[in-house]
């Protein structure tokens, strides 16, 4: 017998791998009886391989990208058509935008004007009225020249005189019920602490906001809380800020002290003419009586331009406004920004007519004070029921309701 390859083994078993003849060495396809075919599939150890580096199979191969459709390309900045600037010009990204900055600048000018306005010490030494309902704060318009030059002294008729004295008092109540502002005649004949019964406007003269406050409260019997001065110079500069005010004097006025000539009726005018206006008082026969319904016509109409929306829309308007106002004001070294501010609401609404609006009750044109009418008023504020005055104790000369 001869010999058997080696690579056939016993059988015949690998007749398909070796072919019918012993010289048979070259690997061929597998027969039709196999599962595949006679074709082994792609990838199979029996698939003859071409030469070369094998091919890549449908796993291998990265994902084919398509377009999205319906879907525009995004802008990017180095598109050249700057669409991200595009879109941060959108009205909708703008106003907002806008609106911010105008709050913020709102908020910053009254910050900033804090800064340049005078502290001054006015809490009283001694015993005082005892906490009370609400909040009373004193507004004083004082004759101070101070920062006036010569030629505005002159212009102003204000004269060379020195110090403070008040040419205004007026106490003005804010709580539960409606918003009260009363004038003080500064010729009220009152019992000032350490100098005896004279006129009321001595006592800044003789002690300062301390005295005047002081004196006040020992004649009213309100406890003051918050002290809010104004001179001359800041007077002027805020009815020029809003483009000057409306007046309507009854007759005509010519006034050489005060430096005015005036004809009778409704009339626009600037800062110094609105000044003489509120301290003229020698071409009136009830002199101070008049003179205090003057001076509440002319911060009327001052309130009534500040709070219009024009001051609010116009920047350079509010900034004028606001820093004319703090550049000659000194308030209590106890006032706070929000209570200050709360003050210039307060006196608005007062002298826009959605609270009372009078004098202190007088007897007669001698700004002698009527005690019965004066207590009962007084003590309406102390309680903080201020809609309980009535006209009989809250007139705008202080005279008897005829």
């Amino acid at each position: 017998m001869p010999d058997r390859d080696p690579r056939r083994g016993d059988g015949d078993d690998y007749d398909w791998l070796y072919g019918p003849g012993d010289d048979a060495t070259q690997v061929v396809g597998a027969p039709s009886s196999q599962p595949y075919g006679g074709a082994a599939p792609y990838g199979s150890p029996y698939q003859q391989q071409p030469p070369g580096p094998p091919p890549q199979r449908p796993s291998d191969l990265p994902p084919m990208q398509f377009p999205e459709q319906g879907r525009p390309a995004r802008a990017t900045r180095s598109s050249g058509g700057g669409g991200w600037r595009r879109r941060w010009l959108r009205p909708r990204r703008i106003i907002p935008l806008l609106l911010v900055a105008w709050l913020v600048f709102l908020i910053a000018v009254p910050f900033w004007a804090w800064g340049k306005i005078d502290k001054v010490d006015a809490t009283p030494e001694g015993e005082r009225p005892a906490d009370q309902p609400g909040t009373t704060y004193l507004l004083v318009g004082s004759d101070s020249r101070e920062g006036l030059t010569a030629a505005q002294r002159k212009e102003l008729a204000t004269g060379d005189a020195e110090g403070r004295r008040t040419d205004t008092i007026m106490l003005m109540h804010t709580g539960s019920g409606p918003t009260t502002l009363v004038s003080i005649p500064r010729d009220s004949i009152v019992p000032i602490p350490g100098h005896g019964r004279t006129k009321i406007n001595a006592a800044y003269a003789y002690g300062g906001p301390k005295l005047l406050v002081e004196t006040l409260e020992n004649t009213t019997g309100l406890r003051i809380d918050d002290y809010v001065e104004i001179g001359f110079g800041g007077f002027v500069n805020m009815v020029d800020a809003v483009g000057g005010v409306e007046i309507c004097p009854k007759t005509k006025i010519k006034d050489k002290d005060a430096g005015i000539n005036l004809k009778k009726g409704c009339q626009e005018v600037d800062g110094a003419t609105a000044l003489g206006y509120a301290r003229s008082r020698h071409t009136y026969a009830t002199q101070d009586l008049q003179r205090v319904q003057s001076q509440r016509e002319v911060l009327g109409a001052i309130a009534g331009e500040v709070k219009s929306p024009s001051t609010f829309l116009n920047p350079f308007r509010y900034a004028g406004v606001v820093s004319s106002a703090t550049d000659s004001l000194r308030i209590g070294d106890n006032v706070g920004p929000l209570s200050l501010g709360r003050f210039a609401w307060n006196l608005s609404a007062a002298m826009g007519g959605s609270g009372h609006n009078c004098t202190v009750p007088i007897a007669d044109a001698s700004v002698r004070w009527d005690k019965e009418r004066a207590l009962e008023l007084f003590g309406y504020l102390k309680a903080d029921q201020a809609d309980k005055i009535t006209k009989a104790v809250c007139t705008k000369d202080g005279l008897p309701a005829s």
